[in-house]
């Protein structure tokens, strides 16, 4: 049996279940050649901005998230990055910000397959019921166990195609959908800590330097090192 057979046997449903199978696989190709191109260099780019940072050459980092931009953790790093002089509380709103972006993107298409998964099944039932009224409604009391009665077994029996097909195309779209939603949930695992790294060593810069200027010995309290720093002030102490 072909696809017009089954297309032709199936009832009037079996048309718009074609077309959601295709519209179905169209998102799965979709989704599943930008996750390819996620997974395969995520991590490399989280640890070529985050090393750079932690020797605290902030411009070498910022210029590794820019040259990732086409990559959703690149922009999610490189939106804090790219501010200037920005306090350790906008830095943090700009990741958090960042993040509801990216993450949004990438429930790109769960709507269309969501919609296959819970129409496809409804579909194919309806050609079933569909099918069974027009067998059934040629049974005639006094046939039964006649060539018309076998006629309507088999009307059953194609009226159920529509059913199966129905059941076929939401469980493919199923298995790839789950697939999908368990690479968003690792996604956010990676923004998180990628974004809890890159903000703890932002703060640390930030205590130590504040507005990226080096720290005046002065408030840190320590007389002793602004004495020798500042001739003079020792005695004043004194």
């Amino acid at each position: 049996m072909n696809v017009g057979d089954l297309l032709q046997k199936g009832g009037p449903t079996m048309v718009p279940l074609l077309l959601l199978s295709i519209l179905s696989l169209t998102v799965i190709f979709e989704r599943a050649w930008f996750w390819f191109g996620v997974l395969t260099k995520e991590r490399e780019t989280v640890n070529r901005v985050l090393d750079p940072a932690r020797q605290n050459d902030w411009i070498t980092a910022t210029e590794v998230a820019r040259q990732a931009y086409d990559q959703p953790i690149g922009r999610f790093l490189y939106s804090p990055l790219q501010l200037k002089d920005a306090d350790p509380e906008l830095f943090k709103l700009a990741l958090e910000s960042a993040a509801d972006e990216e993450l949004a993107g990438m429930r790109r298409g769960d709507k269309i397959l969501e919609a296959v998964i819970a129409l496809a099944p409804l579909l194919g039932l309806l050609g079933t019921v569909i099918g069974l009224i027009i067998s059934l409604r040629n049974i005639r009391i006094g046939d039964i166990g006649g060539a018309s009665t076998a006629g309507v077994t088999t009307g059953i029996g194609e009226a159920l195609i529509s059913t199966a097909s129905g059941l076929v195309v939401a469980i493919f779209t199923l298995v790839f959908y789950r697939l999908f939603q368990t690479f968003l949930f690792n996604q956010i695992k990676i923004f998180r800590k990628a974004g809890n790294d890159l903000e703890l060593l932002y703060r640390q810069r930030w205590a130590r330097y504040g507005n990226g200027t080096e720290p005046n010995p002065e408030s840190t309290g320590d007389h002793r090192l602004a004495g020798e720093l500042l001739p003079g002030t020792s005695s004043m102490l004194e």
